[in-house]
């Protein structure tokens, strides 16, 4: 109990100082926010007042004039409240519903193609490992040269090929925009055919890192004591392969997946923009291009959020697995 007790306490402590962070950077960045809308209704023949700036400054999430610390009191309890400001890129719209209509994109797209990705690259570098020096260990260059490919080239080739050149998916969009979105089964099946070339590309561009640090764990079990004595009493390879060896193995990979899922909130940019998904992606790459710094915290947030709390699910899960961490810990 002690454990979890400091680990929520030092999450606590991370959360308290992301928050802090979030407030501070876009405030160091050029430009306002508030100035940079006030332009653009001033564009539109719109009377410009100091009231009408105050307005905007809190519709957009605060008083700018207000002193520092109560800019940052104020950033807290809208956080703690849900109320994350107004989007300067899809103004009027509040940042949780951009997010909120974006994220599933994501989390669906990224997060499956991660656990494909994963659960390829872990049983393959298990077997690999299993076997080192055989013509299986020409698996691992092949993968990590095609995880050394940049992420769009990566993309393009495959629209080129695969929907340019063979038809066989579409090559943008997340749905076929003549259909009515909602849980009916041609949108559906629409979206799963429209994911397919995006999800190709990060399981493709991702399984060998998952495969390389398997085999390398792999290989290193193989030398431990309770391996070999597990040989010398006889056991069966697969036996000695699936509780002895890929068990302890598999460990490091465990937490390098639940990161992994952590940062699926971020989204893929690059192969979002190629394939132009209506995913958190591109969201946040409009907030970037309008000094949307209302959006950039918010997705930040969501980000931080997932970032850590995968963390701590792999160190209660560690504590576990392994009674060793408690001790250490």
């Amino acid at each position: 109990m002690n454990y979890v007790i400091r680990k929520l306490g030092f999450y606590a402590a991370a959360l308290w100082a992301a928050l802090t962070l979030n407030f501070i950077i876009p405030r160091l960045l050029p430009g306002n926010p508030v100035d940079i809308l006030l332009a653009k209704l001033q564009q539109r023949g719109g009377n410009i007042t100091e009231e009408t700036r105050k307005s905007y400054a809190i519709l957009l999430g605060g008083d700018d004039t207000q002193p520092i610390l109560a800019q940052y009191w104020t950033y807290l309890v809208n956080i703690f409240q849900g109320d994350l400001g107004v989007s300067i890129s899809y103004f009027p719209a509040k940042v949780t519903d951009v997010i909120g209509a974006s994220m599933p994109w994501t989390v669906i797209l990224v997060g499956v193609s991660t656990i494909i990705a994963a659960l390829l690259g872990i049983l393959l570098g298990a077997f690999v490992g299993w076997r080192p020096g055989t013509w299986l260990d020409s698996l691992v260059p092949a993968t990590t040269l095609l995880a050394a490919v940049p992420y769009f080239w990566l993309a393009l080739v495959l629209v080129y090929i695969l929907s340019r050149g063979l038809g066989l998916f579409p090559g943008q969009g997340g749905y076929n925009v003549v259909l009515d979105p909602g849980f009916n089964g041609p949108f559906i099946l629409s979206a799963i055919e429209h994911a397919i070339l995006p999800a190709l590309t990060i399981v493709i561009a991702s399984l060998g890192g998952w495969l390389l640090g398997m085999r390398n764990m792999m290989v290193s079990t193989l030398s431990e004591d309770y391996v070999l004595t597990a040989r010398a009493k006889g056991l069966p390879d697969r036996w000695i392969l699936r509780n002895y060896a890929a068990r302890n193995a598999v460990l490091p990979s465990v937490a390098g997946f639940a990161i992994s899922l952590g940062f699926v909130v971020s989204g893929s940019v690059v192969t979002e923009q190629v394939f132009s998904y209506p995913g958190i992606g591109s969201r946040l790459l409009a907030a970037v291009t309008n000094n949307d710094y209302a959006l950039m915290q918010g997705v930040f947030l969501y980000i931080t959020i997932a970032v850590l709390a995968a963390n701590l699910l792999v160190d209660l899960l560690y504590s576990l697995v392994d009674p060793r961490t408690r001790a250490r810990g």
